[in-house]
């Protein structure tokens, strides 16, 4: 595996050499081998080059997991552009704000999603940047029809392409409660999901499932570049159904399955009631939450998921530790694994001094697969990634003797819904915008099949009344729906310190 290539569409055009005949994608019933993916890629890329889209261009992707997902974003990245993923549960004034700072050229999007017009939302944003805006189906088919699979500008264009191009730029938060863009290149994906691959065991030829969204780093680069690094087939699902999954592992043989807990909990649940072949299940990862050692020990001996293991990693640096095969359950449930391979992990003190194993600080990592920093903000990386190289990821936790980490606390606000990361200062900001809300806190609670839900605490302006129902209802219609407070309550005020921070402890002795 040494001699893969260092970008991603090099990863999809070596696979088409190495495995011209393999699957490479499973969707609706179709199949596609890797040389047809690969061609589907070049017709993509010459396309956008026949849209006047170059290197250093941005491309947005606003839609659910598919193989148009992939053909799309490969074809932009062969041409030097950069994506910009979007999440399926953004509202308009969200996705808008993202596609204005990235000053996006295209944006692809579906015509509707559970029920969600994308096209719709965002009717009343102006994107000065936007040139079209590009529906999966007529449109897209229309667009493609534009490229050549034997342009010679392709090759051009795949000539051009470093290792030090920006590939893509994946929104976080921060405590500032304004979402920041990641900027990731090449290099950092590829060598990073080749250590991943080897570290999961991922073969040429198992069938991966793919649930976790391709907006997510989970997703796009443990998913479905993963699968083409290793020659694995990808079989994109753009919700998560329980039946549809019992479906896809009984008729497709899907060997390998990541995600957080609470799939697995549901695969559990669903086979008490009424068993189904697992038979084809080896392994998968699992992370994003707390995890139960009874969980790892059922996904084993019950869904036959023998080669399962814990992962961890954030936006800024998409794995920074795994367990490994042959970890026990107990290890693998209350850690998150050691360093990937050329990543340093380090736990230091409040005063920057590292710290001895089993002592509890913030974790550090450092390394290749690091980001490159913050979307036009200097100051915010420098904040993040200090002199020295080091990220610091705002968790708390330990590294032990043998250099397995275990995460214990956050030193950021964050919480985690459902595997996405939920920032209450983001979601304090976008409720504080309720004509009826003087002011508002949000804190994380265990939840046992979410992991954690959120619940806002709010103050109401002098002369409303405020209702929690109305409440949430409001907020689903203004934030994406992991990030609405599934409980709201409604106080006279929130306790504060002397400087007027609000004393967010008090509110979870609650």
């Amino acid at each position: 595996m040494d001699d893969l290539p260092v970008t991603i569409p090099h990863v999809a055009q070596d696979a088409a050499k190495r495995w011209p005949d393999g699957i490479a994608i499973i969707e609706g019933g179709e199949e596609w081998t890797f040389a047809e993916l690969w061609q589907r890629v070049r017709q993509s890329a010459s396309a956008f080059l026949a849209a006047d889209i170059a290197k250093g261009d941005r491309i947005g992707i606003w839609a659910p997991n598919s193989r148009e997902w992939i053909v799309i974003a490969l074809g932009a990245l062969t041409v030097g552009a950069s994506i910009v993923p979007l999440n399926t549960r953004l509202k308009g004034r969200e996705a808008g704000d993202i596609l204005r700072r990235t000053n996006a050229k295209l944006l692809f999007i579906v015509q509707e999603f559970l029920g969600t017009d994308y096209g719709s939302l965002l009717a009343a944003e102006d994107v000065p940047s936007l040139r079209q805006i590009i529906r999966v189906g007529g449109e897209m088919d229309a667009f493609l029809a534009e490229g050549d699979a034997d342009d010679a500008q392709v090759d051009a264009a795949l000539d051009q392409l470093q290792g030090s191009d920006i590939s893509d730029i994946m929104f976080t938060s921060g405590t500032t409660g304004i979402p920041k863009g990641v900027l990731t290149t090449h290099d950092r994906i590829v060598p990073m999901f080749r250590h991943w691959v080897e570290v999961m065991g991922l073969q040429a030829g198992e069938r991966y499932l793919i649930i976790n969204p391709f907006f997510h780093s989970f997703g796009f680069k443990a998913g479905w570049v993963a699968a083409l690094i290793a020659g694995a087939t990808i079989i994109p699902m753009a919700s998560f159904d329980i039946t549809q999954v019992i479906r896809y592992i009984e008729e497709d043989r899907v060997n390998f399955l990541p995600g957080p807990p609470t799939i697995f909990q549901s695969l559990l649940a669903a086979k008490d009631k009424q068993d189904f072949d697992t038979s084809s299940l080896r392994g998968g990862s699992t992370g994003a939450a707390s995890v139960p050692p009874e969980l790892i020990r059922r996904m084993r001996n019950e869904l036959g998921m023998v080669d399962t293991v814990t992962a961890y990693g954030m936006t800024e640096c998409s794995t920074i530790t795994s367990c490994i095969g042959g970890d026990d359950a107990e290890l693998i449930a209350t850690s998150v694994g050691k360093a990937i391979p050329g990543l340093e992990v380090r736990v230091v003190s409040a005063e920057g001094a590292e710290l001895a194993p089993d002592e509890t600080g913030e974790i550090q990592v450092r390394g290749y697969a690091v980001m490159l920093g913050y979307l036009d903000d200097p100051e915010a990386t420098a904040e993040t990634i200090d002199a020295d190289g080091w990220l610091h990821t705002g968790d708390v936790g330990t590294i032990d003797a043998n250099g397995y980490v275990r995460i214990t606390d956050r030193i950021k606000d964050m919480y985690i819904a459902g595997g996405f990361n939920c920032y209450p200062a983001e979601i304090e900001k976008i409720l504080a915008e309720h004509p009826g809300i003087g002011m508002a806190a949000v804190i994380g609670l265990p939840d046992e099949r979410m992991g954690e839900i959120g619940k806002a605490f709010v103050v109401p302006r002098p002369g409303h009344t405020l209702d929690p129902d109305d409440i949430i209802a409001w907020a689903k219609e203004n934030m994406a729906n992991y990030k609405v407070p599934r409980i709201v309550e409604c106080v006279e005020e929130l306790p504060l310190n002397a400087s007027g921070k609000v004393l967010k402890t008090e509110l979870r002795v609650r």
